[in-house]
């Protein structure tokens, strides 16, 4: 795939290059509320405390929980009984909860609430009897919880082209909800083509796809129009990030790549290249793209021009759990006092 329509005539001069960054981009409300959590249930508690899967799809915020004392873990047979464990942000299934009981574990849900809602609809589509297509990526965590919390209901839809196979119980009886951080249009797609086999589908009280992943695919839309470039950093196992890449490339950029840092970044990317678009996934600290922005800078490219396209205000209060003892502590007599 070409890179730049400059590249016949050699590196674009420096005036004529720019650096377009997207607004909103990075951390949304459901990963900060979880980070968060993990580094106070950490100042409480005491480390370890262990979580169970990645607390949010990044391998500088996972290295850096580990570095102040948090324990990643696949299974919560590989906590010690009576251990604090921590629930990652894309939630997990009742039997996760149940099988934590049973192993007297301290747990503290960072599950989003946005996750949290689906799994609520799930559950209530299921009491209704609804047959519940729930679209999604298999083998993500989100889709395994929220297939938990009603396994006998739930279908996986991966994609517009599974759905020319599916099969249901009573077409009159269909409902749909999706993983939170899918691309939109992809979904709409979907959704649209159950809805030609199954006219009857109902859908969910909200969109599913969470306010963050729409808004950052908007931004990353507007960007990557007048982009030869986009760098969207992100880890690869990060799904709302490399949606982010799609999104990149159908709106026309010529090329897109997911970064974890400036140091993925190869230098032939920028080819007669002379404008780059800069954006990151939700699970992103800011850090990290303003090293993207450094590298840029250090070759020639000037500092980034923001585009906004929306404003975010939203933030989730911690855990319940965790703010009981977080108040327990702060009433505890100071030593000397």
């Amino acid at each position: 795939m070409s890179l730049s329509t400059h590249t016949a005539t050699g590196t674009p001069d420096a005036t004529e290059r720019r650096v377009l960054l997207a607004a909103p981009r990075g951390y949304c409300a459901g990963v900060d509320r979880a980070v968060i959590t993990v580094e106070q249930a950490l100042e409480v508690y005491g480390a370890p405390v262990y979580v169970r899967k990645q607390i949010v799809h990044n391998k500088h915020v996972v290295r850096d929980l580990e570095a102040r004392g948090a324990i990643f873990v696949e299974e919560l047979d590989e906590v010690p009984e009576g251990a604090t464990v921590v629930f990652s942000a894309h939630g997990v299934a009742p039997a996760v909860h149940a099988q934590a009981e049973r192993l007297s574990l301290r747990t503290i849900d960072a599950t989003c609430p946005l996750v949290t809602k689906v799994h609520y609809e799930a559950r209530r589509f299921a009491s209704e009897d609804y047959e519940i297509l729930l679209i999604g990526h298999e083998g993500h965590e989100e889709v395994e919880g929220t297939a938990g919390e009603a396994p006998a209901h739930i279908r996986l839809v991966e994609g517009p082209d599974d759905v020319a196979d599916l099969e249901v119980r009573d077409p009159r009886k269909v409902a749909w909800l999706s993983q939170t951080t899918l691309s939109v249009d992809e979904t709409l797609e979907t959704v649209g083509r159950i809805r030609e086999r199954f006219p009857h589908l109902i859908d969910p009280p909200s969109d599913d796809i969470c306010y963050a992943t729409q808004n950052r695919q908007v931004a990353v839309k507007e960007i990557a129009r007048d982009s030869d470039l986009v760098l969207v950093v992100g880890s690869d196992n990060s799904s709302n990030s490399v949606r982010l890449v799609e999104v990149a490339l159908e709106a026309g950029a010529a090329a897109a790549y997911l970064v974890d840092d400036e140091g993925d970044i190869e230098q032939r990317w920028l080819d007669g290249v002379s404008t780059v678009g800069v954006t990151s996934g939700a699970s992103v600290p800011e850090d990290l793209v303003q090293g993207v922005l450094r590298w840029l800078q250090a070759r020639g490219f000037p500092a980034a021009e923001r585009v906004q396209t929306a404003q975010e205000s939203l933030v989730f209060a911690l855990p319940p759990e965790l703010r009981r003892d977080l108040r327990a502590r702060s009433a505890e007599p100071r030593p000397g006092a």
